[in-house]
């Protein structure tokens, strides 16, 4: 493990975080900002301009931000930011679209989709796919990426599930960071790094009633993500955390994709844990998971033709 990554869950392991069934929602959102905070000196691009607006999700309005890269090069992510789909937002986010967009060239739109609990499944997903369509009309002509970690990479994929089976937007690539993918949780690192190691399993159960509170709807294809069609999905850059409890159903979703004949790049973060997106900014070995995995997607957008 990172040295960097073992005294930060040793100063967390001193500090006792309460459990997230023990918080309201309220305060999980603020524990996840102020978290986020810590880690975001020194993050993102001082050269990308930013602009934030709501736009119309069909039943009702939700924020993006859109980033401006310093040095255009034709390219546009849609972004889903984690967080269990509960909390999380563009703020605890913004470093990590700065750097997308520095880095790949891209405008970048990060969703501030409505979150569980106040709006469910699908409400998240529909707010996403709303998203997406509004970005791909406003910046049209441009190798579209749909993104996200953890939470939001879920969200990619079902957004990207959509278009497939109902036209529209075309997307040239996901990318999806430690993506939760099994509502079941039942492959060994959610035994293995299921407590001690920053995300708490027990948590993710609670994310997951907050999310789909209908036990049936968890087999959803866009929830229980291993046991979707992957049939005619977009390229997938797929990125893991080694002491991860998600870790697992992340290679498997990657091998199921690649298994139905999607084009895929998993990419290993040895030595860390969930959320290193975030840390990217103080940790070393998180700047260069993030590097990798933005590297992928580089490869991934310059090795297939563009749409005509």
């Amino acid at each position: 493990m990172d040295r960097f990554v073992r005294a930060l869950i040793q100063w967390q392991a001193g500090s006792r975080p309460e459990p997230a069934r023990t918080l309201t929602v309220a305060q999980q959102r603020e524990r996840y900002a102020a978290q986020a905070a810590q880690f975001s000196a020194g993050a993102g691009d001082a050269g990308v301009e930013t602009k934030d607006q709501l736009i119309d999700g069909g039943d009702g309005e939700f924020g993006v931000r859109t980033y401006l890269p310093p040095t255009d090069r034709g390219r546009l992510v849609t972004y889903l930011h984690g967080g269990g789909w509960a909390v999380g937002d563009v703020d605890t986010h913004d470093p990590v679209c700065r750097r997308i967009a520095s880095e790949l060239g891209a405008v970048v739109v990060s969703v501030d989709y409505r979150r569980a609990p106040e709006h469910p499944y699908p409400g998240p997903l529909r707010d996403g796919i709303a998203a997406s369509d509004w970005a791909d009309r406003t910046f049209p002509g441009r190798r579209h990426v749909i993104a996200g970690d953890s939470a939001g990479g879920a969200l990619a994929v079902g957004i990207a599930m959509h278009y497939r089976d109902h036209g529209g937007v075309e997307f040239a690539a996901q990318l999806l960071v430690y993506p939760v993918a099994d509502p079941q949780l039942r492959f060994p690192s959610a035994r293995t790094y299921g407590s001690g190691y920053l995300l708490e399993v027990d948590d993710l159960r609670w994310h997951y009633e907050q999310y789909v509170p209908d036990p049936a709807r968890r087999k959803d294809p866009a929830v229980d993500l291993l046991g979707a069609d992957h049939r005619g999905l977009p390229p997938a850059v797929v990125g893991t955390a080694e002491f991860d409890p998600l870790h697992d159903e992340g290679v498997e979703l990657a091998v199921r994709l690649a298994r139905a004949g999607v084009e895929v790049q998993h990419v290993p973060a040895p030595g860390l844990v969930h959320g290193y997106l975030l840390m990217a900014g103080v940790l070393p070995a998180a700047a260069v998971a993030m590097g990798n995995v933005l590297a992928a997607v580089e490869r991934m957008l310059t090795s297939a033709p563009a749409a005509q």
